[in-house]
């Protein structure tokens, strides 16, 4: 195999097939400097797995995750996007039936709380263990095994009306749900190159951002009609489907476990007891590695504590918004249980427009040169933080101030539909920013963020109740808008002077 040209080429495309089969297996591209920055990318990314793995894949292979076909990808996408949305409907599906829940189970307002928020508390530390075997095995198979789990828990969270099983049910059943989130940003990163994340963002994140709205409502429904026990039934025999259907549709994405099962020589000459040992002592060491890598990008990396604070801020407000919106219409407004569930739709109104008008927003900005021809920095994600930072506390305000003063009800779901679009545009330039920058270990690092952010998200709603009892909804919302303004607003603003330093901080040699 031969490619033409030197040094000073132009651009030459040549397509190679074999003698015995017609269909292209290799697409090369030379690239001369300064004509495609894509292809000079495409060239570096290829010499990068070379060096890292001992193995590379052919420019233009069909197997490439980049080479799929849309349809494919696409297919994909909403698989592990309707997997996302289980993971957030769940974590407010039980919002309008606390009350009942806090009956049967013969437990106080806070006990309550606590039942709904250590959903948060599992999906802190679930991500930590699915990062580090999607990056040891893959994606898919982690992904099945992990909403298996979250079906077994789920199914079991009511059974006997303990206050235990619920609590610890709720926990389990969170760290298999946590495998949506930490691992629908990295498949879509493994299947789009950077140029095209923000569109695939955009796909992937379309159905989850109706959780919020659609857990609060089927909970409400089932509340009301059946009992509480089938919001945790219902939600297991739709994930049941989701699994089924992804065993069939999903396909290895993740390139670093695709080029290591392409280098696998077989050692059938070796004894069978030399090869099982060595099989585990290679598993146990790498997941050793990987479940520290995640507390690891967060302790040696100045850039990963900025990110992961500002985005642990905005989702524990979130959190406590969802935990403490439906008493705002049953107790305050005297609304029934399925009425105040249908003003969650407000909420995903919110994230909805910031995942699909934000993502033109996030392409457009991200894919800007800079002065030396770089596409793509980090950096462009910032802009898109900084709008989401500032109306954050916008929504907030108004929320808050129209829920004290019990305006009409419109005007109170639009001030919570400002400050989701706000939280939700922030989270998701941060996420961006996290996967322009760690590439191959983005699951780690999505970990790495989501742990603090979810920590908060299991405190937040435990002290909702006593700080509107305490300062009222105005007051009360107004505290953590100057929170946000004071500690989430100079984040952006920091990544954008500093950040090419900070994450060069603690960075180590490609």
């Amino acid at each position: 195999m031969s490619v033409i040209g030197g040094k000073d080429a132009s651009t030459v495309v040549r397509v190679i097939k074999r003698k015995d089969d017609s269909s292209p297996i290799g697409l090369l591209k030379e690239t001369e400097r300064g004509q495609s920055n894509d292809g000079s990318e495409e060239w570096r990314r290829l010499e990068r797995l070379k060096k890292r793995h001992g193995v590379s894949i052919p420019p233009g292979d069909p197997e490439d995750p980049y080479n799929w076909p849309s349809s494919r990808k696409i297919s994909i996408g909403i698989i592990f996007s309707v997997g996302q949305l289980v993971t957030l409907m769940s974590s407010s599906i039980t919002a309008a039936a606390l009350d009942d829940i806090s009956a049967d189970l013969g437990i106080g307002p806070a006990t309550t709380q606590i039942t709904f928020s250590t959903y948060f508390l599992g999906l802190a530390f679930g991500p930590i263990f699915i990062a580090a075997v999607c990056e040891m095995n893959g994606r898919k198979n982690i992904w099945i095994a992990a909403n298996l789990w979250y079906i077994l828990w789920n199914s079991l969270c009511p059974v006997g009306y303990s206050k235990g099983l619920m609590i610890a049910g709720r926990f389990l059943a969170a760290t298999g749900a946590s495998a949506g989130i930490t691992l629908t940003a990295p498949v879509m990163a493994d299947m789009y190159r950077a140029e095209k994340r923000g569109k695939s963002l955009a796909i992937a994140t379309f159905l989850p951002y109706l959780g919020p709205a659609l857990g609060p409502i089927v909970g409400g429904l089932a509340t009301q009609l059946i009992h509480w026990s089938w919001v945790f039934w219902i939600v297991s025999i739709f994930n049941v489907v989701v699994t089924l259907l992804g065993v069939a549709v999903i396909k290895e994405s993740y390139t670093p476990v695709l080029l290591r099962r392409k280098a696998i020589v077989p050692q059938e000459a070796s004894p069978l007891t030399a090869r099982q040992w060595s099989f585990w002592h290679d598993i146990i060491s790498r997941l050793g590695t990987n479940l520290l890598r995640p507390v690891q990008l967060l302790v040696q990396r100045p850039i990963m504590q900025l990110i992961a604070l500002d985005m642990a801020l905005g989702f524990g407000i979130y959190t406590f918004m969802l935990s403490t919106f439906a008493a705002l219409w049953i107790d305050r407004y005297g609304q029934s249980k399925l009425s105040g569930s249908l003003h969650y739709i407000a909420i995903s109104v919110g994230s909805t427009i910031s995942a699909q008008v934000g993502s033109h927003v996030r392409k457009n900005i991200g894919n800007c040169d800079d002065i030396d021809g770089v596409k793509g920095k980090p950096e462009y994600r910032v802009p898109y933080m900084i709008i989401g930072a500032l109306i954050g506390p916008v929504g907030l305000f108004w929320y808050g101030w129209s829920a004290e003063y019990r305006v009409a009800w419109i005007l109170v779901d639009i001030g919570a539909a400002i400050f989701t679009c706000g939280s939700f545009m922030l989270s998701q330039a941060l996420l961006a920013y996290t996967l322009d920058e760690f590439g191959d270990h983005g699951a780690s690092a999505n970990a790495a963020c989501r742990l603090l952010s979810n920590i908060l998200g299991f405190a937040f709603p435990i002290f909702g109740p006593q700080l509107y009892e305490a300062l009222g909804y105005g007051l009360g919302n107004s505290l953590l808008a100057l929170l946000f303004i004071v500690i989430g607003l100079p984040i952006p603003f920091c990544l954008w002077i500093w950040g090419k330093k900070l994450r060069a901080i603690g960075r180590l040699p490609a």
